[in-house]
């Protein structure tokens, strides 16, 4: 998420930091990058204009020039007008007399019916029950798209076929909520491969049929710039009340998220961030921003941690590791947690310091890794997963032969194991451990 922006930010404030004391020119030097990493993310034309001009109009005065820090100076001034420019954090309103009518609107491709299922699943954790809709009677195979990812997450979806129009389902389907005490519709409605009249005149006689409490704009933040013209059209046929930006695990530039709010005037409140039925994650603008600058996001990582990691386990786990008793088949239970989390990218991403590293990986290589891991260990005996060190050459290969891996590579996880476990003992015994070896 956001990989090049983030680079080119960074080599931006690097170059400001050799410098050590700023004059004006230093400033406009510097945010002649920032804007050109903007404009090169996607981020609209005026929107990087006044964004560059409320950076300066701080940068120029006392707050950097006396500082003693200057380029961290200037660092946190584009970090809170980031801040600034993404907005307030909006929850989805669900005030007032149930059932809550929620309509997903938005383009073909853009992902409606999967965040549907997503947010009828995230709003289920929330204790609400959700009941989703399908209203996408023209594209091909979009009702049964939704009543299978109903079916995969145990959500109640309400289908009447192609044959009913789209206000007659959502009058149908509000009638069913408020008999069945369903606390929340979710209507999964029609895209277009463009904005047309057809689109606008049928959603809002949908809008008329269910009254909304939140019309969401579900847009592919892959699109850029076509993704902020599609916001405002919208916005102004139907008055969008929030946004959710799909597909940000996939957009090295980003720049939708920063657009379409100051376009718009309205909050962001969702983003998708990756495939699985979990990865819909609330939307927080100083997290954001924190990730776009590089400096990573661990409150949103210690969240996830929590959702996937059993509390009883994890203290079993730090006995373990306080008395050095961690064996192979404990380090891949951790593993596996760790993948329930996401990708091993997107975890990196929201690590300080880490963020960075992540977007050098290739795409998909460090979840390789993990799976080739999984797969060595799975080919050892419970014996050799206990105590690796009675693995010989010839268990070696069999290991090898076993998960479709190289006697090297099996070697190196042994090797890497090693390290840990000294890394434990030297914990255990109070001593601050030495990384460096773990690259010896």
């Amino acid at each position: 998420m956001f990989e090049t922006l983030t680079d080119k930010l960074q080599g931006a404030f690097d170059k400001l930091a050799r410098k050590g004391r700023l004059n004006e020119k230093d400033v406009d030097e510097g945010l002649r990058e920032v804007r050109i990493a903007l404009l090169e993310a996607d981020v609209n034309f005026k929107v990087v204009k006044e964004f560059i001009a409320k950076v300066r109009e701080r940068a120029v005065g006392a707050e950097v020039m006396r500082s003693l820090t200057p380029a961290q100076q200037m660092r946190k001034i584009v970090y809170e007008e980031l801040i600034a420019l993404l907005g307030k954090p909006a929850k989805i309103d669900l005030s007032g007399q149930p059932p809550h009518v929620v309509m997903l609107i938005g383009l073909q491709g853009s992902g409606k019916t999967t965040t549907a299922a997503k947010l009828g699943l995230h709003l289920r954790k929330q204790g609400q029950r959700p009941l989703l809709v399908a209203a996408d009677i023209r594209r091909p195979a979009a009702v049964q798209q939704l009543e299978i990812l109903g079916k995969e997450l145990d959500l109640a979806v309400h289908s009447e076929g192609t044959s009913v129009a789209p206000p007659q389902i959502c009058a149908n389907a509000l009638r069913r909520a408020k008999e069945s005490a369903y606390g929340v519709v979710i209507v999964d409605t029609q895209g277009r491969l463009h904005v047309d009249e057809q689109l606008m005149v049928e959603l809002e006689q949908m809008k008329g049929q269910a009254a909304p409490s939140e019309i969401l704009l579900v847009a592919d933040a892959m699109t850029g710039q076509d993704a902020v013209s599609v916001a405002q059209e919208f916005h102004q046929h139907v008055g969008l009340t929030g946004l959710i930006l799909t597909k940000m695990d996939g957009d090295a530039r980003g720049g939708a998220a920063l657009s379409m709010r100051s376009v718009t005037g309205v909050p962001i409140k969702f983003l998708g961030v990756g495939e699985k039925p979990g990865d819909l994650e609330g939307f927080y603008p100083d997290r954001l921003a924190s990730r776009i600058l590089g400096m990573g996001d661990p409150l949103t990582l210690v969240e996830k941690a929590q959702e996937v990691f059993d509390p009883e386990q994890a203290l079993k786990m730090e006995e373990k590791l306080r008395t050095a008793s961690f064996t192979l088949e404990d380090f891949m239970e951790q593993l596996r947690q760790v993948k329930k989390m996401g990708p091993l990218s997107q975890i990196m991403d929201m690590i300080p310091g880490l963020s960075g590293l992540a977007g050098q990986i290739p795409e998909g290589e460090t979840d390789r890794q993990l799976v080739k891991i999984e797969a060595m260990i799975s080919s050892m005996t419970p014996a050799e997963r206990h105590d690796p060190g009675v693995i010989g050459g010839s268990r070696k290969r069999r290991i090898a032969d076993g998960s479709g891996t190289t006697v090297q590579e099996v070697n190196q996880l042994l090797g890497q194991f090693r390290q840990v476990q000294k890394m434990m003992r030297q914990v255990s015994r109070g001593r601050t451990p030495d990384l460096l070896s773990m690259f010896r």
